[in-house]
């Protein structure tokens, strides 16, 4: 038998800003990665993996130090 929890978060109105702001920029990497992999394919017919795409995060984060948090 499976079963299953559900955590519920009740966030202050700080900490729902700050949720807020790391699910935007998760969901802008996320959107940029994919978007490289689709240029690479269509491009070069070539496929970027996921090793490669996590090697430039550290890269990222130098230049733009709000993708760290």
């Amino acid at each position: 038998m499976r079963r299953a929890y559900k955590f519920r978060l009740r966030p202050t109105a700080r900490r729902h800003i700050a949720l807020g702001q790391c699910l935007a920029a998760h969901r802008e990497l996320y959107n940029a990665a994919l978007q490289e992999r689709r240029d690479a394919w269509r491009l070069r017919g070539a496929s970027v993996s996921y090793g490669d795409q996590s090697a430039q995060l550290k890269e990222i984060r130098a230049v733009r130090p709000d993708m760290a948090a």
